[in-house]
């Protein structure tokens, strides 16, 4: 930890120097997908940013937003509603001026749609907003009402215009439904949060905080510190880095320069957490730290090429904080002690509308046994592949759009032999939900035939390979050591174990009442066949009201 705030203390040297600077916007799955399918619908690449690594600052979205809405007339009412909603949430950055709010509360509340206080001068932008998510669900089969109550506050802004900044507390009260709390239980760890208590007989209490402080260094080069998530690729899921695990402490160096993008990314990690009869208890975590660079590449206008490296060390290891070296030859050179993750991601917009995807991943290479000349189904075979399509206004229908995706892992990948190395984060995947040792394929179509109305529905099959006992290891469960596995070196193959399938069919609703509040309506029906313990069908119904927060996602 006090090399990264060494580094920053060096870095900040050049702030004086440095351009205008803005926080960035969280990463919300629904939101991103506003802002990415108008580059889709446009064909070519912004020169803004690049959309492979969120989340994205807000100086940057507002300049792709601006030039779209500039370079295209006759937008849809929906288009042109979705367009001033994006750019009324970061109107402090935009060109052209925005209309005040209509509905104020007294003369210093809800001035600007997007804010209920802000104050901005030559030295101080500040934005705070209320977070609420209150939510209440029935289950069949299930007596008791399943729910969530969140509350918080989000606050961001800038200092002289150089430094961004934000931060996000909130308290959350729980009960989820019956297929969330068996995974909970399975990992001891809760998707997307850190320490929790016990809320009742069967709900869940935790406290949320996120932040980070950035910079530009250079005209190129940003750097950011904070405690966040991170999501890399284009997908529903990501084989890379996502936001599914809690958020972590981090220092990154993104540097864009034209058609190429570089992202250096440090973090530290928890290993493993203390339990005292199944819940999380105080002491000293054990920790491990990450390291991660990216170099993205756009080929034209139309198709970006990523590679990536990654290692996750349990211990912290100067050789690393070295953002140009390549890490395998480093991790060699250190006896192999350290899990080394290597990959690639690309995107390509055939024609307008249309974007296909996809990321492969290698935790392990050995040549003759990958390509089958040594033998079939190596247990060192380990990687996770993804292909995806997506199509905006499908047949030429506004507001229309559809998007499928294939994944798979093989068994092991992500595990690996010495403690706290695994490519997990407080005991949940940092990738895909489950792990390793299972197929995937997911497809959702989202219409918004008025401009506060949206209907999205989503379709998602998963069979993966559960191991029938603690003590046995297909390669399905991540925070198992792969020396200990249950089959031979040959003869593995995706779903080993117990074979589980499930499938979801969720219908989701949501009406905007006014900026950033949101009336939702979903249901979802699950069917679970084999694997360990099998739950039964169900059919959850829910209603929610969301201020400034996302939409839960429950689809794992």
């Amino acid at each position: 930890m006090r090399l990264f705030f060494f580094f920053i203390l060096l870095t900040a040297i050049n702030i004086t120097f440095s351009l205008a600077q803005s926080p960035f916007v969280p990463f919300d799955r629904d939101y991103y997908q506003l802002i990415e399918r108008y580059e889709i619908k446009q064909g070519f690449f912004t020169d803004a940013f690049h959309s492979g690594h969120k989340p994205y600052s807000r100086d940057e979205l507002v300049g792709f937003l601006e030039n779209y809405k500039a370079s295209y007339t006759g937008l849809s009412e929906v288009d042109d509603f979705n367009l001033n909603f994006l750019l009324q949430d970061s109107w402090e950055y935009v060109s052209d001026t925005l209309p005040f709010s209509r509905n104020t509360v007294g003369k210093h509340f809800y001035q600007r749609p997007a804010d209920f206080y802000y104050h901005r001068d030559r030295s101080l932008d500040v934005h705070v907003n209320p977070v609420l998510y209150l939510m209440g669900g029935v289950e069949s089969g299930e007596e008791n009402l399943r729910f969530r109550n969140t509350r918080g506050l989000s606050v961001r802004g800038s200092i002289d215009r150089k430094i961004g900044f934000y931060t996000l507390l909130t308290t959350t009260d729980l009960v989820f439904p019956s297929w969330i709390k068996r995974y909970v239980n399975h990992q001891g760890a809760i998707p997307g949060q850190g320490f929790w208590k016990r809320y009742g007989e069967q709900g869940y209490s935790f406290f949320s905080a996120r932040g980070h402080l950035n910079f530009n260094a250079t005209e190129h080069i940003q750097v950011i510190f904070g405690h966040d998530s991170h999501f890399i690729g284009e997908g529903f899921r990501s084989f890379v880095l996502s936001d599914f695990s809690n958020p972590f402490v981090f220092l990154k160096l993104n540097t864009h320069i034209g058609k190429i993008n570089f992202t250096n990314l440090w973090g530290q990690m928890t290993a493993d957490i203390i339990t005292d009869r199944g819940f999380p208890t105080d002491g000293r975590y054990p920790q491990k730290w990450f390291s991660f660079h990216r170099l993205g590449i756009n080929l034209g206008n139309r198709f970006n090429l990523g590679v990536f490296e990654s290692v996750m060390a349990s211990q912290m290891d100067w050789n690393y904080l070295n953002p140009v070296i390549f890490y395998r030859w480093v991790e060699h050179q250190l006896g192999t002690p350290d899990k080394v993750m290597l990959g690639t991601d690309f995107k390509w917009h055939p024609g307008n509308g249309m974007q296909v995807y996809g990321q492969f991943v290698l935790d392990e290479f050995v040549f003759n046994e990958f390509f089958g000349i040594s033998g079939k189904g190596s247990s060192r075979n380990k990687h996770g592949f993804q292909l995806g399509y997506k199509y905006v206004e499908v047949a030429g229908i506004n507001n229309l759009d559809v998007q499928v995706e294939y994944n798979h892992a093989r068994p092991f990948t992500y595990q690996e032999k010495f403690a706290y190395q695994s490519y997990t984060n407080y005991r949940i995947p940092l990738t895909h939900p489950l792990g390793a040792n299972f197929r995937e394929f997911m497809g959702s179509v989202t219409y918004q035939p008025l401009p506060k109305f949206r209907l999205k529905g989503i379709f998602l099959y998963q069979m993966k390979g559960e191991d029938p006992d603690e003590s046995a290891n297909y390669g399905g469960d991540i925070l198992k050591s792969r020396l200990e596995t249950s089959t031979a070196l040959f003869g593995n193959f995706i779903g080993q174990g117990l074979k589980q399938e499930n499938l979801m069919f969720t219908i989701q609703a949501d009406y905007m009442l006014r900026h950033n509040l949101f009336l939702d309506f979903s249901h979802t029906l699950r069917k679970s066949n084999g694997g360990v313990n099998p739950i039964q069908d169900t059919a959850f119904g829910q209603l929610a009201l969301r201020l400034n927060m996302g939409r839960f996602d429950p689809h794992f």
